[in-house]
């Protein structure tokens, strides 16, 4: 393997960025819970203790470079914002630099680093709204959809294949649901649109019909109905009213599991969760072979309506209790009642006389307050890395009213309740547009603080957003960072039918997933793009979409594989594009091009003498190399700050 030099201005940082891992891998302890298969201590989303990730990696970058202190621009997300740091006694940072904001933001809402020629640009421009325009262009670009694309994909947990119910999608039921979620963001669909078409999906072909692929998710092979139910009940109080403690009352009341975690789950009844699963009782789903004599393992999903017996021909009752097995407990009688009537536990209300019911389980969901709250939570802490509610998918629906707080010892769960709630209110009447919410929150003063900070910092000053939080980069933002700034593009082929079989015509009736060049736009996380590029992913711990979620913290691995992985090793090399251009330049010149290529920025006074005297000790071709290994293994390469 090829050895570099350590040069001061990357190497000893690669070291510190190294060790800031241990920083971020430093957790509170997960909350205590009752023994429970479904959501035990090892299923407990965490929240990461990320304020001294923050002070460290900020005194890696230097003291602020803007003087400019930022004030209250009169949203409501800098009203509520301001105002609090005032009555606390909190300063808030400076305003970010340029530079570091064409950065922040870029990542942010498309995933890809600026280009040099961005970069130099937005550095000229001196105009007042050019912020905005930025904004606006980033909303506009393909890059987003991209990026969101990939969220949502998380978020809506497409895979090809789902271990935990044995459930199989296929390539070609991720790819359609893939192309759903991309054509959804692409057309700034509205997020209860969305949701509406999830919930509610119909579908007679799961490999054409994308939305009918979330629902199909929540099916489990091999069980009784119930468990279907239940399991898309779950999913959905989780995806689109961020309360994950939903599933636990599926199995139990939450009396003597759920007292010391949630206020309203300590009161909350199993029945109750099963008036939600009623609303699904009424769909089934069949596994259709498509091509026997080909393939005669492969089918797609089939979703029908479920009313009438087809063995006595009689209408069959919604959610009945008569089993025994599965993977929860027995569904008995209660009492004489013999079946749960559809009723939405957060209003009382069920469907209209004739109505569909998921169609009325969708439109309860989404005109629930919950939903534009959890929407709001979900991508705020996407911007800001921390949830106004942590963990973001834990919402307790009796601890958010700040005209009605909690009985001692309880507190109101979110960090700002009424910024919460105006946001989720504004969300709502912007028709739950979602590029509005981002621009909403891209141009608060309070988004474009500096991470840096001047004089005393306080922890307790975290929860107030007095500083930019900082965030270690999506693997997938990390590969394309260093295949973008080095010119040496990938191309990664993701079949679908295709790469099982180029000899049957049968399955040209439906297309190809196709060749991508960028990590971002890739369907799904499992395996994919295969090869060494795969295990250079999986290390920046990309999740599975099922029992791993993304994680931001870090290991001694992704230290070693940023300075030694192949994919890395490649793009430094001089006969790249990067290379080669920055090698017919002077030496200043190649200074600044890899510095505004990689970091987006020109170079420190001092980092520019470093490099300088690098690059006369020896081999100039690779004292170059050397020092862009060097900036990828940097400390603010790797985080968004």
């Amino acid at each position: 393997m090829k050895r570099h030099r350590w040069i001061g201005i990357g190497g000893a940082s690669a070291v510190l960025w190294a060790g800031a891992w241990m920083i971020q891998a430093q957790e509170a302890d997960p909350p205590a819970h009752a023994d429970c298969s479904f959501f035990g201590k090892e299923r407990v989303a965490r929240r990461a203790a990320s304020g001294d990730l923050t002070v460290q990696v900020a005194a890696r970058l230097g003291a602020p470079r803007g003087k400019t202190r930022a004030a209250s621009t009169g949203s409501t997300i800098d009203q509520h914002l301001f105002a609090a740091m005032e009555e606390a006694g909190a300063v808030p940072a400076p305003r970010t630099t340029d530079s570091e904001f064409l950065r922040r933001v870029s990542l942010d809402l498309t995933g890809r680093i600026p280009t040099p020629e961005q970069v130099v640009g937005f550095l000229r421009d001196g105009s007042p709204d050019k912020r905005q325009r930025l904004i606006d262009e980033l909303l506009a670009s393909p890059a987003f959809v991209d990026k969101w694309t990939m969220y949502f994909g998380d978020h809506f947990k497409n895979t090809e294949f789902i271990a935990f119910t044995g459930v199989r999608r296929f390539p070609p039921g991720r790819n359609a649901f893939w192309k759903w979620i991309r054509d959804s963001i692409e057309a700034n669909k509205p997020y209860d649109q969305m949701a509406r078409e999830l919930i509610a999906a119909e579908g007679g072909n799961s490999f054409i019909d994308g939305a009918s692929n979330w629902l199909v998710g929540g099916f489990v092979i091999n069980r009784p109905e119930h468990d279907n139910w239940d399991q898309q009940a779950a999913n959905i109080a989780q995806t689109f009213l961020g309360i994950k403690h939903f599933d636990c009352i599926l199995c139990h009341n939450g009396r003597g599991h759920l007292d010391e975690l949630s206020l309203w789950g300590k009161t909350a009844t199993r029945t109750s969760a099963w008036g939600m699963a009623s609303f699904l009782s009424r769909t089934s789903a069949t596994r259709v072979p498509f091509a026997r004599d080909v393939l005669p393992n492969l089918y797609y999903w089939r979703l029908a309506p479920r009313v009438v017996d087809p063995r006595t021909q009689r209408p069959v009752p919604v959610y009945p209790l008569n089993t025994t097995t599965g993977n929860r407990p027995a569904r008995r009688p209660v009492g004489e009642v013999t079946s749960i009537e559809p009723v939405y536990p957060f209003s009382g209300r069920g469907p209209e006389p004739g109505e569909n019911l998921r169609v009325a389980l969708a439109r309860e969901v989404t005109s629930d307050f919950q939903f534009s709250r959890a929407a709001v939570n979900y991508l705020w802490k996407e911007f800001f890395a921390v949830g106004l509610v942590e963990p973001v998918d834990q919402f307790d629906p009796a601890r958010l009213d700040p005209d009605q707080p909690p009985p001692e010892p309880w507190t109101l769960q979110p960090s700002h309740p009424w910024l919460l709630n105006d946001l989720a209110r504004e969300f709502a009447a912007d028709g739950f547009d979602l590029k509005a919410l981002m621009r909403k929150i891209v141009t608060s003063e309070a988004y474009q603080l500096s991470s840096r900070y001047e004089g005393e910092w306080r922890p307790e000053w975290e929860r107030l957003y007095a500083r930019k939080r900082v965030r270690r980069l999506w693997a997938e933002e990390i590969h394309d960072a260093i295949a973008q700034s080095s010119g040496v593009v990938p191309n990664y082929n993701v079949g679908g039918f295709s790469a099982w079989s180029q000899r049957e015509t049968v399955f040209t009736e439906f297309p190809v997933y196709g060749p991508v060049n960028w990590a971002m736009q890739l369907p799904e996380h499992r395996n994919l793009p295969g090869g060494t590029a795969a295990l250079f992913l999986d290390s920046f711990l990309r999740g599975d979409r099922e029992d791993l979620g993304r994680s931001g913290e870090g290991s001694l691995q992704q230290a070693l594989s940023l300075m030694n992985d192949t994919f890395v090793q490649q793009r430094i090399r001089a006969n790249g594009p990067l290379m080669r251009r920055a090698l017919a330049l002077s030496d200043s010149e190649l200074v600044d091009l890899l510095w505004i290529s990689v970091l987006s920025r020109p170079p420190s006074e001092d980092e520019r003498g470093q490099a300088l005297a690098a690059l006369t000790t020896g081999s100039r071709t690779a004292a170059a190399e050397n020092l862009l290994w060097s900036l990828y293994n940097k400390v603010d390469f790797v985080f968004n700050y």
